[in-house]
């Protein structure tokens, strides 16, 4: 039965009138940690990353948006097509598979965007790749899922969740028009609110994986093909993204930038669609499948972001010894040179203009500075005696 993509908004009845367990619906302190943190973490993080967005720099990508049609075809083209590739070589149930091809299909989420401030990527390209995709879905999500899907056999018709993408936009659009202000109108205070904003919305993120995943009982018994695919599709996404960029010469900043936005998917985008769409004994065989990979999509972000910030720790370190080296010996010439001058200021001083031995001469400096001079030039007519330079007595 082909698949059907509808525009509803009303959740199945049986989705919400049975216990599911292992659900947010079920399990209400996990409901409330994916609802209060979401919503908090995607308002807070976009407005400290929006105080980094240059609104020039934002446009030149908008009016030029080459590294976005590179993005947008790494995340509607590359994404879905790896999914529907994993469902078909794990041998996947067609309600599994779906559900490995709705996360292909999502957007990007706001986990690129940190990731990106921490790998020193192109902000203003993340935020809007991030926001370009979130509203290309609104087409490419019923096109991607009809195409891979109309030769499945499935039992429900598949709702996008246009409501969701909506609000998605808002909390992405608003925060960052907020935070484009306070770097226009501050941008001393801007630096240090985007510091302290990458920081909290990396740990807020990494508490609402963690307890996401240790609430839901049902997560630790999921299928192992389940667990292998939510392991290996960020990873390929990641590398794919970053290949593809590689090969239409975009610049390293560029390349990690789409790699991470290629790789991060909307999870919470993935789990609203799948509760709007299938019952509740479908969502008890696929919706563990979403928590696996928002958690193995974190590790695999925090691997690259070590990673990097060692290699850039080595470079630093070895670009620090190089700069050392060059400047040693015109270092050591100076302090000579100073030297030299110094023992010649002091022996002038010490001596004067009218002591016994005259003004400071050639072969005395040379001496203070341990060197050998050659001879004062000879004058016609005079000698050294004992006491100083005499005249001859004329023959």
């Amino acid at each position: 039965m082909t698949a059907n993509c509808s525009s509803s908004s009303a959740c199945p009845a049986d989705s919400s009138e049975e216990e599911l367990p292992g659900m947010p619906e079920a399990h209400g302190s996990l409901g409330l940690v994916f609802t209060v943190g979401s919503a908090v973490m995607i308002a807070m993080v976009m407005f400290s990353l929006g105080c980094s967005v240059d609104i020039q720099k934002l446009w030149w990508h908008l009016r030029r948006p080459w590294g976005v049609a590179v993005g947008l075809v790494c995340q509607f083209g590359l994404m879905p097509l790896t999914a529907y590739l994993l469902a078909i070589s794990f041998s996947l149930k067609p309600v599994q598979g779906i559900a490995v091809l709705i996360m292909g299909c999502c957007p990007g989420g706001t986990v690129s965007n940190i990731f990106t401030f921490w790998v020193d990527g192109d902000m203003d390209l993340s935020i809007s790749m991030t926001t370009c995709s979130t509203v290309a879905a609104l087409g490419m999500m019923p096109l991607c899922l009809y195409l891979y899907t109309w030769s499945w056999d499935l039992t429900h018709s598949l709702t996008i969740p246009y409501q969701n993408i909506g609000i998605t936009l808002l909390c992405l659009t608003i925060p960052v028009a907020f935070g484009i202000y306070v770097n226009y109108k501050w941008p001393k205070q801007s630096k240090i609110i985007l510091k302290v904003g990458a920081i909290v919305g990396g740990l807020l993120l990494l508490v609402v994986t963690v307890a996401g995943v240790v609430l839901s009982k049902e997560f630790w018994n999921s299928d192992a093909s389940f667990l292998t695919i939510s392991f290996i599709f960020p990873l390929i996404g990641h590398i794919s993204g970053f290949l593809l960029a590689l090969l239409t010469r975009q610049s390293w900043q560029r390349c990690r930038t789409i790699s991470l936005e290629t790789g991060a998917q909307n999870i919470q985008m993935c789990i609203t669609m799948l509760q709007l769409s299938f019952t509740a004994g479908d969502l008890v065989q696929m919706f563990n499948f979403p928590l696996a990979y928002g958690f193995f999509q974190l590790l695999d972000g925090l691997l690259i972001i070590t990673v990097y910030q060692a290699y850039r720790r080595l470079k630093n370190k070895h670009r620090q010894q190089s700069r050392d080296c060059a400047e040693a010996p015109a270092e050591r010439t100076s302090k000579e040179t100073s030297a030299f001058l110094q023992g010649a200021e002091t022996l002038a001083a010490t001596s004067g203009p009218s002591g016994p031995s005259g003004p400071l001469t050639f072969c005395d400096q040379c001496e203070l500075a341990g060197q050998t001079g050659p001879s004062p030039p000879e004058q016609p007519g005079k000698m050294v005696g004992t006491a100083g330079w005499t005249p001859l007595a004329e023959p």
